[in-house]
C-alpha cells in the first residue's frame, strides 16, 4: 500500500498567528520526504478558516523547495475558479520546478460562498469544470491550443511551459457524487475519493466507478485510486476519540453552520443515516484509536475494498507523528 497525506491548513484558533499554520505544514513536508510517504496532497479552499490555502500551486512550490523525493499533489485545483490557460501554466511550471513530481488532482468545488464570491453561478460549476479540464489537457499535449467552447474560446495559443512529465502529470478527478463518478469514468479519468463518505458509501462508490469504467470501454485495473480518510492516532482509544470528536464538530460547523445557509454537498451536509452527525463521523467515517488499532482498521479496510492508496488526513500534530512513526512503517509495502 502507498500512503500520502491530505494536507489541510486549518486555522482553528485565531489567537495563534496565521503564519504558524504554514510553518507547521512546511515542517511536515520535510519529515514526509524522509519517511515512507508517497505524496503530499494540498487542499485548496477560499474564504474560510477551515483551510487557509487559496493557492495549492504556490504552496506546491514551497513543498517542492523543501523536499527532494516527495511527490506534490493537488487535492484539488478548483478548476472552475481559474482561467484554464493560467491553470495549465501554473501546474506545468510547478512540475518543471519540482523536477516532475506533480500529481494533478482537479475538482469542481462545492462551497456556495466560494462560487458567489467568484461570481460563478452554481449551475455553471459543472460545465465550467469539465471544459477547464479539457482545455488544460489540450494545452499540455498540443504545441498550440485551439478551443471553441461554451465558456472559453482560443485560437492557436502556445501555452508554456509544457509539463516536465510526458505527456503530462498523472491526473485525477475529485469525485464524491455518483454523477461526478459517472463523468470521470466516462472520460477514462482516475478519481480521488473524498474523506467524508462513510466506509459503506466509499465501498459502493468504488464498485460503481469500476462498473462505469467498464461500460465506457476503460479498465480500472492497475489504477491508483487514492481514498482519503480522517485519522486520529493517540496513546489510548479514548484520547483518539476525543481528538476525532473535536475535529468532527469543527468540520461540521465549517461546512454546515448558519454562515453557510444550509450548504448542500456530497460531503458533510448530507443524510447521516438517522444518526447524530458527530456520531456518524466517529462511527462511520473516521479512523481513530491507538497505532495498533489504526493499523488494523487500515488493513481491514484494504482487504474489504482493495484499497491500495491511503490518503491520510491526520487530525492533530500528534496524530501525524504517531502515524509516521508507528503506522506507516506497518502498512507501506
Amino acid at each position: 500500500m502507498q500512503v500520502g497525506i491530505l494536507q489541510f491548513f486549518g486555522w482553528r484558533d485565531r489567537s495563534v498567528p496565521l503564519n504558524s499554520v504554514y510553518e507547521t505544514a512546511l515542517e511536515r513536508f520535510h519529515i514526509m520526504d524522509q519517511t515512507g510517504y508517497d505524496c503530499v496532497w494540498l487542499a485548496e479552499h477560499h474564504f474560510s478558516s477551515f483551510s487557509v490555502c487559496p493557492s495549492v500551486h504556490m504552496m506546491g512550490t514551497m513543498a517542492a523547495a523543501r523536499t527532494k523525493r516527495l511527490r506534490i499533489g493537488t487535492a484539488v485545483s478548483l478548476a472552475p475558479f481559474y482561467n484554464p490557460l493560467r491553470l495549465a501554466e501554473e501546474v506545468a511550471l510547478l512540475d518543471v520546478l519540482s523536477g516532475g513530481r506533480v500529481n494533478w488532482g482537479a475538482g469542481r468545488g462545492f462551497e456556495r460562498s466560494e462560487f458567489a464570491a467568484f461570481h460563478i453561478p452554481g449551475e455553471e460549476s459543472g460545465p465550467r469544470f469539465h471544459e477547464a479540464v479539457e482545455i488544460v489537457l489540450k494545452a499540455w499535449t498540443n504545441q498550440r491550443l485551439t478551443h471553441h467552447g461554451r465558456f472559453f474560446d482560443y485560437e492557436g495559443v502556445e501555452v508554456l511551459p509544457k509539463p516536465f512529465q510526458a505527456p503530462h502529470p498523472p491526473v485525477w478527478m475529485a469525485a464524491s457524487s455518483l454523477p461526478a463518478i459517472d463523468w470521470a469514468a466516462g472520460q477514462g479519468h482516475s478519481i480521488l475519493m473524498d474523506p467524508h463518505s462513510s466506509f459503506a458509501e466509499l465501498t459502493a462508490k468504488r464498485r460503481h466507478y469500476a462498473a462505469k469504467m467498464e461500460e465506457a470501454g476503460f479498465s480500472d485495473a492497475g489504477r491508483t485510486i487514492p481514498m482519503a480518510r480522517l485519522i486520529a492516532v493517540e496513546d489510548t482509544d479514548e484520547k483518539a476519540r476525543e481528538v476525532a470528536k473535536r475535529v468532527a464538530e469543527w468540520t461540521l460547523a465549517s461546512y454546515v453552520g448558519p454562515q453557510h445557509s444550509g450548504n448542500v454537498r456530497q460531503g458533510p451536509a448530507r443524510n447521516f443515516g438517522g444518526k447524530d452527525p458527530v456520531d456518524f463521523y466517529l462511527e462511520d467515517v473516521m479512523i481513530h484509536g491507538t497505532a495498533e488499532r489504526v493499523v488494523d482498521q487500515i488493513l481491514g479496510f484494504s482487504e474489504q475494498i482493495g484499497m491500495t492508496y491511503l490518503m491520510a488526513a491526520p487530525m492533530s500534530g500528534r496524530s501525524f507523528r504517531l502515524l509516521t512513526e508507528r503506522v506507516v512503517p506497518r502498512v507501506v509495502g
